[in-house]
């Protein structure tokens, strides 16, 4: 059974990780949608290729002892640019399985850092399917998108990091797999609000919620790239006791939230990323007035033309 992860196992991987990842600036937004509080928004779209997932990749990877067969990961395609990129800067070989429904601007820069690009049918856990078949044959070691305690510990050094930028009561973050609010409320656990967003078309873990444990979900939609995973992982799980609400966003209102960011603040994100101002923007999550949340931005591997 997975464990929590620890403050301790994240304070770990900070030192790990930080000479690798950058440490993403915040921008404040006063009152943007009438709600009575100011929003700040963490700019993880910009770290190191693109979005949160270097931060788990190169905590988990600077942590094992790599096999002569490299490594090995499924990826809808942030992960898959994350550990290709970590790979190459560490020299190990990486193999990369990557589902058919990727956009190709990610697929792209998988290649891009040298991995070998791999590109199966279906979705992400089909991916998965092949990328552990292929583990087992060449005896590469696995890296998980979202599902193993380095990875999550990696992922948890945007909270820490966030608690040493500014003050906040509630953070919000998208989920598919759910690696990185594990990781974020692993740091905060009751010191802060943590709300989970997800689509309508990709609710792993507000079925999980429902059903009191994880369960299989379909998956689809504009941000099953990123969000697609039919199942909540199991140190995800290991922490829902830290998730104080879950709620659900439309396609419709992620589009929305995505060409409001550029439209008025410039920034250009995934939808994925867009899902938390979603939830802000259409009132699916409602802060206290006078609060001072958190939205996180995950990731900008999106073509710009999309957007704009």
């Amino acid at each position: 059974m997975a464990r929590e992860v620890s403050r301790d196992d994240i304070v770990a991987a900070a030192g790990r990780v930080t000479p690798y990842v950058r440490r993403t600036p915040i921008l404040e937004v006063v009152d943007p949608f009438g709600g009575g509080y100011d929003l700040v928004l963490k700019l993880e779209h910009l770290q190191v290729t693109g979005s949160f997932k270097p931060r788990g990749a190169f905590s988990l990877l600077t942590a094992m002892i790599v096999p002569a067969a490299g490594v090995v990961a499924a990826s809808g395609g942030n992960f898959g640019i994350a550990v290709a990129h970590a790979a190459s800067t560490l020299g190990i070989p990486a193999t990369v399985f990557v589902p058919e429904s990727s956009p190709r601007e990610k697929t792209g820069r998988i290649a891009d850092h040298d991995a070998d690009v791999r590109i199966v049918p279906g979705y992400y856990d089909d991916a998965l399917a092949a990328a552990r078949e292929f583990a087992a044959a060449t005896g590469a070691a696995e890296a998980h998108a979202y599902d193993q305690l380095e990875v999550v510990a990696g992922q948890g050094t945007l909270g820490r990091e966030l608690a040493e930028q500014t003050p906040f009561d509630t953070v919000v973050v998208a989920v598919g797999g759910g690696g990185l609010i594990a990781g974020v409320a692993g740091w905060l656990r009751d010191d802060a609000i943590v709300a989970a967003v997800e689509p309508e078309l990709c609710p792993s873990l507000h079925a999980a919620l429902e059903a009191g444990r994880p369960v299989e979900v379909g998956v689809g939609g504009v941000a099953a790239s990123s969000l697609g995973a039919r199942s909540v992982g199991e140190h995800t799980w290991a922490v829902h006791r830290f998730i104080d609400h879950s709620v659900l966003v439309t396609e419709e209102a992620i589009v929305t939230a995505q060409k409001w960011l550029w439209s008025e603040l410039r920034l250009v994100v995934e939808p994925a990323a867009a899902t938390t101002v979603a939830a802000l923007q259409t009132g699916a999550y409602v802060p206290l007035a006078g609060s001072r949340p958190v939205a996180v931005l995950s990731g900008g591997n999106v073509d710009p033309a999309t957007v704009v």
